[in-house]
């Protein structure tokens, strides 16, 4: 029996494939709990035009993320931050900073899609990693200096 999947199902296929499963599994399992359903002739051309217009927009989110790459892939920051007197950090810096100064700068960048490696405890120059799109990234170099009082 042929279906479409909902969702991604592990060891079979993700969402939106057409595959082939026995009828049991089909009927009492995958279509009952929403995983998938039957592939008529109607759904099939359903999933195509929806493949077609979500590509588009697809198309569209990578462009826009890759404009905002663009305008990040200069940028450097400094951060600013409460430092012990042998150069180790109060706390650590995160994302949050990371977003926060560059709010200041005028890039209004989620702070979930910023990754820092590691722990950012003493000062000194790393980089972090703004995920934009699920083939778009940018590397931003910064420096945590010592807040002066």
């Amino acid at each position: 029996m042929e279906i479409i999947l909902k969702e991604d199902v592990a060891n079979l296929g993700y969402k939106d494939d057409i595959v082939t499963v026995k009828s049991g599994y089909g009927r009492n399992y995958l279509i009952p709990t929403g995983k998938a359903v039957i592939a008529s002739p109607s759904a099939k051309k359903m999933l195509a035009e929806e493949l077609k217009q979500r590509a588009l927009k697809l198309e569209k989110m990578k462009k826009d993320a890759e404009a905002v790459a663009e305008s990040l892939k200069d940028v450097s920051l400094k951060i600013a931050t409460k430092v012990s007197a042998t150069g180790v950090i109060y706390g650590s810096v995160g994302n949050l900073q990371i977003a926060e100064e560059l709010a200041k700068l005028g890039h209004n960048i989620d702070r979930k899609t910023i990754v820092v490696k590691g722990q950012v405890k003493e000062v000194g120059q790393y980089t972090a990693t703004v995920r934009l799109h699920r083939e778009v990234s940018v590397e931003i170099p910064f420096e945590v200096v010592a807040e002066e009082a």
